[in-house]
């Protein structure tokens, strides 16, 4: 691990130009797609602007915070974060805490501030899988043992995502870890195994419930049932072709005028299709792959340099955000049945957007440490 590096911050031009063109885009769009919603509901055309603009005031904080706090910390204090993500995902299932919103217990109120647990709750285990992995890397790249030990506490954090339930982070949870281990130098077999058993018993999961599979079918023909099961797809695919290659225009949709249900956080992708056309949500998947591009690179980079902790959370908030954005664009546009997942950076969802402020904070730490770590290489090369 690296010591603390007293310079000023070297950030990734690329990253962080990607970063803002998601959050003012998402600023834009929430502020357009929510105004009629808030005024019917409200009373006030901008509630949910303003409240995201005050869930981005606060996540810029945290993003200030993380930039300068030192890697090795996070990695010392991995133990705290077990431990924090689990607790975070057992607070739903407690009755004086959990806020229910049409029949799923995903958020707890504290006070005036709600919060969905399930989002810090994936980067603080994040942060578990990537120590254990650097900790135990030896055992992990030999002893399928050493690779279940970290899967079993990532099932028990599924397991309480199932009671709330939320089966969006139980996927993102998953595959984020799993690609960590991977990455870490796990073995393809053992990660194979994994991923059938994850597979096969989220089969499992959906065939025990008929709800599950009313949205597994309803996705593949949503024409068959377009007023009821089918109506939040048939109104996501009206709103995307109405946008045709430049869009109706800034403001002038017609489906978020309560056609669209949730239109400013799980459906905002297909206001913005509808208002900014083919060109407008084309940019928006290229700024989230760019981001996953640099995340994924800085930690290649990051493990090359002796770096391995730095690397495998790099990495795992690449992962994290491009699975969460491929989920619910794929909601949007009909390819994955409905998840309950926003768009990071993009939908209303204040939980969802100061944590992944607050992991990008992480992210451009770790290109931070990662520079230094090279530019004393370099310095060692040449004397």
């Amino acid at each position: 691990m690296s010591a603390i590096v007293r310079q000023p911050v070297v950030l990734d031009p690329a990253l962080v130009g990607a970063v803002v063109g998601l959050a003012v885009l998402g600023t834009i769009m929430v502020g357009s797609a929510s105004i009629s919603i808030a005024d019917n509901a409200t009373g006030e055309p901008f509630y949910y602007l303003l409240r995201h603009v005050g869930a981005l005031t606060i996540g810029g904080m945290g993003l200030a915070v993380a930039v300068l706090v030192p890697v090795e910390t996070w990695y010392r204090l991995s133990w705290l974060s077990l431990l924090g993500g689990l607790a975070l995902l057992a607070a739903p299932l407690m009755p004086s805490l959990a806020h229910t919103v049409n029949g799923a217990s995903r958020w707890i109120t504290l006070g005036p501030i709600t919060l969905q647990p399930s989002e810090p709750a994936r980067l603080c285990l994040l942060l578990y899988v990537a120590s254990y992995a650097v900790r135990h890397h030896r055992e992990l790249t030999s002893r399928f043992t050493a690779f279940v030990k970290p899967l079993a506490v990532v099932a028990l954090g599924g397991v309480l995502l199932l009671a709330e339930p939320d089966y969006g982070a139980l996927v993102v949870l998953t595959g984020t870890a799993l690609g960590v281990l991977f990455v870490a130098g796990a073995r393809l077999r053992d990660v194979g195994l994994a991923v059938g058993a994850a597979a096969a018993a989220l089969g499992a999961l959906a065939y025990s419930a008929q709800y599950r599979m009313e949205r597994l079918t309803t996705f593949l023909d949503p024409w068959a049932d377009p007023f009821d099961s089918g109506f939040q797809l048939t109104q996501s695919l009206i709103a995307i072709g109405r946008g045709d290659w430049l869009g109706v225009g800034l403001g002038e949709s017609v489906q978020k005028l309560f056609y669209l249900p949730e239109a400013h956080t799980d459906f905002v992708f297909a206001v913005l299709a509808e208002e900014l056309g083919l060109v407008g949500s084309t940019s928006v998947i290229l700024l989230f792959g760019l981001v996953v591009h640099r995340a994924v690179l800085i930690g290649q980079r990051a493990i090359a340099a002796g770096l391995p902790f730095h690397g495998l959370v790099a990495t795992g908030i690449g992962l994290i955000l491009g699975i969460q954005a491929f989920i619910n664009i794929g909601v949007n546009t009909g390819l994955l049945p409905t998840k309950g997942l926003t768009l990071p950076l993009v939908s209303y969802g204040r939980s969802s957007t100061v944590v992944t402020l607050v992991a990008l904070g992480l992210l451009f730490r770790i290109r931070h440490e990662l520079a230094a770590a090279e530019l004393r290489r370099k310095k060692r090369g040449a004397s």
